[in-house]
């Protein structure tokens, strides 16, 4: 049976309900709601075991990919590791197979050890601390019941979660604004300690009960304060993620909010008390006594239940749940509305716009003033004019990629860039294109607020971004469909119940991701639910299954790659791309998959991670000429390689290195200007009778990269032994390291390599060094001698020769 609500995807439970500092601004003990004075001080193991069961029941019934739970208060480090220990494992073990537990815990520090941290470690859960900024910031408001501070103890916490066997716990910092607090000093302090993330709150206030302002402060002082941020923020690369200017940037693209507090996506989240009892957000207790309850709780209610609650309903209505000033401001679609518990005012309840109204407007308005977007990643200069790097990237991850490799966390990180991109392009190609198919695109945006993962998997999809490349491009024959097959398939994901038309021609409805459905030509109703879907046909028929789906290889390790043989817009490669594969050559490219893999692992383990992580999809191509190789990776394909089946398996593992080479340095490509785009000389790669633009040779010098190692690994498999296969290897190693030593200097030499280039030539030259020094058969070298002189009477050397 389909659900009928839309579901909850993140939880607040409360594990403590008392704390031991006395923050004056604390919404839960300094404003008007007292219900936590009735409550039990620490979650018992029965209530914790309901609200796992909730959650995990909830998960299953709607399909969740993952669920975030925070582990909140009070202060939630009173409760103690073993009552912690406990909320992680039952969580865990309630969730049904297939979606994943992000467990966080939200803490003020104080009491934070390295036991904690040890703990936290073992169960994988993520940490975020409050923090007001400097000690002049922090103790405005965040002191002992005493008045001491709690500077020191904070920062001995931030400490802990910086040192290396824990930062990967380190989930940022929570800051609330105070427009007393100078906001460059609080920015700086906050920054030294380099978060991954820091969440700018303001300040909880109503109608009733107005925000702080200052004499001569301006009629906008915490848009003033935020916008001062936010300009360090920019000028310093854009460091550590902040969800705020995020979600401005975001929403001012058609995108989804990131946080709560702005953005017409519905609410997805729930609280659950120490008692059991289900609230709403915990902003509201500063609205008045009793705002947040629901009358519900976990043993009697099921999620479903909660989500009905007309207090959750309002804030999962979108523009109908906004006052009549909002539904109306040019704005509204980036403000929201502001958050719910703004709004409050004791005659009119809350249908009102935010007390912050005038702040929203004028943030939004300075920040789309400012230009960029996280979408649209750049170099930024710094003091000095030395580069930094973009905020997707970490200096060290970009010298990783330079030497030729990439661990799995590095390429994940190129893939977030590239999914950002995505969907800019995306909005980009739909408004340039009059805003047609806007159900569709609006089907998009209301998906990628309350079904995030269902959007983020198929705009992943390799060939998601084609439709958007073509129609900026100004190819308008692609048509609008592809658009709308995107949501189509999302909704499936989702199975929410949602429909949307999509255009149907030569017989196929395309489900990208999915697969086709053969259906008559017109437009089709795809209707995604919450056990498959339906299509109905522009002549009434009804389909409920995919005639064609797209199908999968599962390699060793339990990694998976589709084998893409039937998107239409797979033809974004250089080469033809082979039709549906028959049963045949299915099971040829699946043994030739699963055995390239192992070879990769074993002759190319440096790069086999990356290749692991960010290699999703495999497009067959037409084979071609007799006797040649051919395989293509596509820019606006992240993701996708697209090869004809060679004649072996080793020949298949090193076609898909190099050609996943050339993914990684378009992603790469697509954060930070390597060379001087303007620079259009030609310039000839040692493999190539002709010369090439600067990115060509800049491509093919890192692809060999992977070449190289791949014959120099084999070589020394071959160490002391004879015959032809020896042989060859050492050749072609011979070759191909001084092939790709000879272009790196090409590069560096060029004068054509802006600084970030030049840090990244000389990456390859580290990793290129070693190899020059290994000791060859005199006989190798004269081989790879005459193959140097063939290619140049004029031949073109093939790049692969196994």
């Amino acid at each position: 049976m389909t659900p009928t609500t839309l579901p909850f995807s993140q939880f607040v439970v409360k594990v403590h309900s008392r704390c031991d500092l006395a923050c004056d601004h604390c919404y839960v003990y300094e404003h008007a709601d007292t219900s936590w004075r009735r409550r039990p001080k620490v979650i018992g193991g029965d209530v914790l075991n309901a609200v796992a069961g909730r959650i995990g029941e909830h998960a299953a019934a709607h399909r969740l990919s993952a669920v975030r739970v925070v582990l909140h208060g009070g202060e939630p480090l009173l409760a103690g590791p073993d009552v912690l220990r406990h909320a992680a494992e039952a969580l865990r073990a309630a969730l049904p197979p297939g979606c994943a537990l992000d467990l966080r815990i939200h803490t003020n520090g104080v009491q934070l050890s390295h036991a904690f941290c040890a703990l936290f470690a073992e169960l994988d859960v993520k940490v975020g601390i409050s923090l007001d900024g400097d000690r002049a910031a922090n103790d405005r408001h965040r002191r002992f019941a005493d008045g001491r501070s709690s500077h020191p103890q904070v920062l001995r916490a931030v400490g802990l979660l910086n040192e290396p066997e824990y930062r990967h716990l380190f989930a940022g910092l929570l800051c609330t604004v105070d427009i007393e607090n100078d906001p460059v000093a609080v920015y700086r302090a906050l920054a030294e300690l380099r978060p991954p993330a820091v969440d700018f709150l303001l300040p909880h206030a109503t109608w009733e009960q107005p925000p702080k302002r200052l004499p001569g402060g301006g009629d906008a002082p915490y848009a003033d304060w935020l916008l001062a941020v936010h300009r360090l923020w920019e000028a310093d690369g854009r460091p550590f993620a902040v969800r705020t200017f995020e979600s401005v940037h975001r929403t001012l693209r058609g995108l989804s909010s990131l946080t709560e507090s702005l953005g017409l996506e519905p609410s997805d989240l729930a609280v659950l008390e120490t008692d059991g009892t289900f609230e709403q957000a915990d902003s509201l207790k500063t609205a008045y006594d009793g705002a947040p309850a629901t009358g519900m709780n976990v043993f009697a209610h099921s999620l479903d239940d909660l989500a009905r609650h007309p207090g959750i309903a309002a804030r999962q209505s979108g523009p109908a749940g906004l006052s009549a000033a909002c539904r109306a401001c040019p704005v509204v679609r980036s403000c929201g509305g502001g958050l719910y518990a703004h709004r409050y005012r004791a005659d009119t309840g809350f249908d009102n716009p935010s007390v912050y109204c005038g702040d929203l407007m004028t943030l939004i308005n300075g920040i789309a003033g400012s230009g960029g977007s996280p979408s649209e990643p750049t170099t930024v200069p710094a003091q000095g004019g030395e580069p930094q790097l973009s905020a997707a990237l970490a200096p060290a991850q970009l010298d990783e990629l330079a030497r030729g490799y990439g661990s799995a966390d590095t390429v994940a990180a190129l893939g977030r860039s590239q999914l950002a991109l995505t969907r800019a392009m995306l909005a980009a190609a739909w408004d340039a294109s009059g805003q047609g198919r806007a159900e569709a695109w609006e089907l998009l945006s209301e998906l990628d607020g309350v079904a995030p993962a269902a959007v983020d998997a198929v705009l992943a999809h390799p060939y998601a971004r084609a439709w958007a490349a073509r129609r900026l491009a100004g190819d308008l024959a692609v048509g609008l469909g592809p658009l709308a097959a995107l949501a189509a398939a999302a909704a499936v994901r989702a199975g929410r119940g949602d429909a949307v038309a999509v255009p149907v021609r030569d017989g196929w409805l395309h489900l990208p991701t999915l697969g086709r459905v053969a259906v008559p030509d017109g437009e089709a109703v795809v209707t995604g639910r919450a056990d498959g879907f339906e299509v109905r046909a522009a002549d009434g028929s009804v389909r409920t299954a995919l005639d064609q789906p797209l199908r999968r290889v599962r390699l060793a390790g339990g990694w998976t790659v589709a084998l893409e043989d039937v998107d239409p817009l797979r033809d974004s490669h250089d080469h033809p791309v082979a039709e549906r594969l028959p049963e045949a050559e299915l099971l040829g490219w699946t043994g030739a998959l699963r055995e390239a893999w192992e070879l990769l692992g074993r002759d190319l383990p440096g790069y086999a991670e990356g290749i692991r992580a960010g290699l999703g999809t495999v497009t067959p191509l037409r084979p071609g000429p007799a006797g040649r190789d051919v395989s293509s990776a596509a820019r606006q394909a992240y993701g996708a390689v697209g090869i004809a089946r060679p004649a072996t398996a080793p020949t298949l593992a090193l076609l898909l290195a190099h050609e996943f080479q050339h993914v990684k340095l378009g992603a790469v490509l697509d954060l930070f200007d390597l060379h001087d785009r303007a620079d259009d000389r030609l310039y000839f790669a040692p493999w190539r009778p002709d010369p090439r633009p600067l990115e060509g040779l800049l491509q093919g010098t890192y692809a060999h990269l992977a070449v190289t190692e791949y014959w120099g690994t084999r070589t020394a498999a071959y160490d002391g032994l004879a015959g032809e296969a020896a042989g060859r290897a050492r050749a072609q190693f011979a070759l191909w390291r001084r092939y790709t030593a000879e272009a790196v200097e090409r590069l560096a030499e060029s004068g054509a390599l802006t600084g970030l280039g030049v840090r990244f030539a000389e990456g390859m030259r580290e990793s290129v060094e070693p190899w020059l020094a290994v000791p060859l058969p005199a006989a190798a070298e004269r081989d790879a001698e005459r193959v140097r002189r063939e290619r140049d009477a004029g031949g073109r050397l093939r790049s692969v020769e196994v």
